[in-house]
């Protein structure tokens, strides 16, 4: 067992004006653990940057700091801090203050005592706005069909691993991370505890749609090939439809209705629909072999500028 018993991930982006109290609050609240700090900022654009270095300076022995050369995403800022965590429980959490440092106390009470692999927090009451609710539980239903996540299970920013699931979801190195796929694809060894959720501290989400549909993206294309299914699946089913309906339209040529001619508009609304599902096969294929050529050619899943990392104990 690490002299560390738990480790505490948070990445950190436009978080200059609340990080500072969240670190704060975690040392007032855990005195009776011993924990470590990790930030990372990902490439924040205003002053988190000096924050999160003279917080590593004014902690020491308990806060480390990974500077990211540029904005990578929150899934490859977390995979940054995993691997520079030593705690026996690795802990993630926000930097906008909503989830309360002294919940990580249940969240650690709750792994230790089911003895799983990662303990999600399930808010008793979101304080998220509508638009964030709303995309957190399209995520969460398209995770347990995509990645056949239990229909009972909150997927949250907010939850614990043991050292197993950290050491072996941080060892990805695909350039399009996303945590929990990695996690659901390692262990079954899942559960969640009821915990609080507060407002923000201040500012608002850096969830924008366009940050909401990558990580769609990610989890649709990264950790699962359903959508390629799903487009094999449509081809069947149009090509079975087609088949009835052309034998449909011969029969009634031949011998129903021989005057009737054959509507252009018909055959328009045809070609439209058979060349957008053709589109969609093609852009869903082009997308996987697009990742795969990134993938392939290096792109990095983040480049850390400089960190300062916490003073160790002696052996």
């Amino acid at each position: 067992m690490s002299a560390i018993e738990l480790s505490i991930v948070i990445p950190v982006y436009n978080g200059s004006q609340t990080i500072e109290s969240v670190v704060e609050t975690a040392h007032a609240v855990l005195a009776s653990v011993r924990f470590e700090i990790v930030l990372v900022d990902d490439g924040s654009q205003d002053s988190s940057e000096s924050v999160c270095s003279s917080l590593a300076a004014r902690y020491p022995d308990t806060v480390s700091f990974v500077q990211l050369a540029r904005n990578f995403g929150e899934h490859a800022a977390l995979l940054a801090g995993l691997r520079r965590t030593v705690g026996d429980y690795v802990a993630t959490m926000d930097d906008d203050g909503q989830n309360p440092p002294d919940q990580l106390l249940v969240l650690l009470d709750e792994i230790r005592r089911r003895g799983l692999d990662v303990v999600y927090g399930r808010y008793r009451e979101k304080r998220h706005g509508w638009f964030r609710n709303l995309a957190s539980a399209l995520t969460n239903a398209v995770a347990t069909v995509m990645l056949k996540k239990p229909a009972d299970l909150y997927l949250s920013s907010f939850k614990i691993m043991n050292r197993f699931l950290a050491e072996t979801v941080a060892q990805y190195s695909g350039p399009f991370p996303y945590l929990d796929g990695l996690i659901l694809q390692t262990t079954q060894r899942g559960g969640q505890v009821d915990v609080e959720h507060r407002r923000r501290l201040s500012g608002r989400s850096g969830y924008t749609l366009r940050r909401l549909v990558a990580l769609w993206s990610n989890m649709f294309l990264g950790f699962s090939i359903a959508p390629l299914r799903c487009a094999t699946l449509a081809g069947l089913v149009t090509s079975a439809l087609s088949l009835p309906l052309l034998v449909a339209i011969i029969v009634d040529k031949l011998f129903i209705a021989p005057d009737v001619t054959v509507g252009i508009p018909t055959v328009l609304v045809c070609l439209t629909f058979f060349s957008g599902m053709q589109l969609f096969v093609l852009g869903a294929v082009g997308e996987y072999v697009g990742r795969a050529f990134l993938q392939l050619h290096g792109k990095p899943q983040s480049v850390t500028r400089y960190e300062r990392m916490r003073k160790r104990d002696n052996p």
